[in-house]
């Protein structure tokens, strides 16, 4: 593939010249407020599904940070630190937690946070996050105490509750007022009501252009230094827009120009320039790097064939999704051929070999496997730049060994809303989506969105192994971390040799801002708190 090729001179015949003028693309409609007043950002796709808790999609998460609170969450040190919480207590017999609230929370509607509303949010949630499946699996019942207490009465000792209600990255344990929660699982919440720290402004709020949020002045910071999700969540700009740029090189020049101020994750073949404006600020924004996924629909032939995935795996050459998606930079990307990222505690590698990227053996594989032509579907987004590139890597690789490809290219916000089809091909299914996960997130067997083995109960690809969820449960009820280790690293062999879960490459973002503002956080979201004028 020579896709770094085609973006390099696309990038550089659109900035060949200073200004978006000059580029020959009209300059994107974005007001000039004064900088003290609004913070002006680009998102990393289009924000089409606002419920941060019916869907995965990383851009609605990062949405909802803004609008949402979190009962905990959990920094960079695997501790999950108190949020909304005061704290909690334990029974002596660790079956019974007791969590009490902050004093001063309300909902952006005026109504005062209660604890039936964090029990109405932690059982939808339940339903649709693995963690959450598994923290629900072992409640026996929650009840309120009063106003400010949530009574949770576990079957069995759960050490991780705490952890689960601080999760972070995607389908966080967001809380909502309950007669939102209430909503069920399976349909999207519209009316966004949080507790957070800025409100979603509906009446501005237009798909594919802007999304407008302004400071909740009853929002009731916590005093500790902001980490991550954890510690004071301070509002610094009364608004905030989020302007959808889609096209990288119209993105860089507004940043250049200085009518953006934040861009969350700019195209890898424009930080050389980026990096040489004494104006801007790059940062990686997540240390531990985030890991692209190849995930195939385990539901419908041809990939409910394990012969048929090994085959898949076997062909993938993880430097070709690097390059393609980040160029040649070994800095921003590395090779993991593990379902755990390089770098954390359970990655081994030792799997290495199934992933060898032979396309020869792989088309061996293939026959041998009795594949018989059926057609795959990799639906792709034209407008994600950090996604795009893999599609058109496993297309071209898939076709070298014999596969017959459909690929599919569409939005981003339209392959979010496809990929929860369970439908074959034929009634408008999927065979292949690429998507992308915080390393973070990806780093225990309890959050990896991929590993849990439960089927149609579990995340996208709907991997069913019996074996995988008995793993997980040793995991979680380990008495020590050797424990953890063995059942861990288990897990990870059973997942590559079963192959519920395909990584593509490791790569490490960066975010570009303007030097006008400053306490820009890492973190596994582009979080809107502590940042201000500089």
């Amino acid at each position: 593939m020579h896709r770094r090729t085609l973006l390099k001179a696309t990038a550089a015949s659109l900035l060949a010249a200073p200004g978006l003028a000059a580029s020959g693309l009209a300059a994107p409609a974005i007001a000039q407020p004064a900088k003290a007043a609004t913070l002006r950002f680009v998102p990393q796709a289009n924000l089409t599904l606002l419920d941060p808790v019916f869907t995965t999609a990383t851009v609605t998460s990062n949405h909802g940070y803004y609008v949402f609170d979190t009962l905990y969450s959990v920094g960079p040190d695997g501790v999950s630190h108190p949020q909304m919480a005061e704290g909690h207590t334990i029974s002596d017999d660790k079956l019974t937690w007791k969590i009490r609230l902050r004093e001063g929370l309300f909902f952006h509607d005026g109504s005062p946070v209660r604890a039936t509303d964090c029990i109405a949010s932690i059982q939808r949630w339940s339903v649709r996050d693995p963690f959450g499946q598994l923290l629900a699996a072992v409640v026996d019942n929650y009840s309120a105490g009063d106003d400010r207490t949530i009574v949770i009465k576990l079957k069995r000792p759960f050490a991780l509750v705490a952890t689960a209600l601080g999760k972070a990255d995607s389908a966080v344990p967001f809380i909502m007022p309950e007669r939102l929660a209430k909503t069920p699982a399976d349909k999207p919440v519209t009316e966004m009501v949080g507790s957070g720290p800025y409100k979603f402004m509906a009446g501005e709020y237009v798909t594919g252009s802007k999304v407008v949020y302004e400071k909740f002045d009853k929002y009731v910071s916590r005093k500790e230094p902001a980490v991550w999700a954890t510690g004071a969540k301070q509002a610094f700009y009364p608004r905030i827009v989020w302007n959808i740029i889609p096209d990288a090189a119209t993105a860089s020049a507004a940043l250049q120009n200085n009518e953006i101020d934040w861009w969350e994750q700019p195209l890898a073949d424009l930080l050389p320039q980026l990096a040489g404006d004494k104006n801007i600020a790059l940062q990686v924004d997540q240390p531990w790097g985030r890991m692209s996924e190849l995930v195939m629909n385990q539901l419908q032939p041809p990939f409910n064939d394990v012969k048929v995935r090994r085959a898949v795996m076997m062909a993938v050459r993880q430097d070709d999704y690097m390059r393609a998606t980040f160029g040649d930079d070994q800095s921003l990307w590395r090779v993991s051929k593990d379902v755990f990222p390089f770098g954390t505690a359970y990655y081994t590698g030792a799997d290495a070999g199934l992933m060898k990227g032979d396309l020869a053996l792989a088309a061996k594989m293939l026959k041998e496997s009795g594949y018989s032509g059926q057609k795959v579907v990799v639906i792709n987004p034209t407008d994600f730049a950090q996604i795009h590139p893999l599609g058109l890597v496993t297309a071209d690789a898939l076709k070298k060994i014999g596969m017959n490809v459909d690929l599919q290219e569409t939005d981003w916000g339209t392959v979010v809303q496809r990929r929860s089809s369970m439908e074959p091909v034929e009634k408008g299914g999927w065979s292949i989506f690429h998507t992308f996960s915080s390393s973070a997130v990806l780093s225990t067997p309890a959050t990896h969105p991929l590993l849990n083995g439960r089927g149609k109960d579990g995340w996208f690809g709907w991997w069913d192994n019996a074996e995988a969820r008995s793993l997980t449960d040793q995991w979680l009820y380990a008495p020590d971390t050797a424990g953890q280790m063995k059942a861990a690293k288990a897990l990870s062999h059973v997942a590559m040799t079963d192959v519920g879960a395909t990584m593509v490459g490791q790569w490490y973002g960066k975010t570009a801002f303007r030097r006008s503002i400053t306490g820009v956080l890492q973190g596994v979201s582009p979080y809107p708190w502590n940042v201000r004028p500089a």
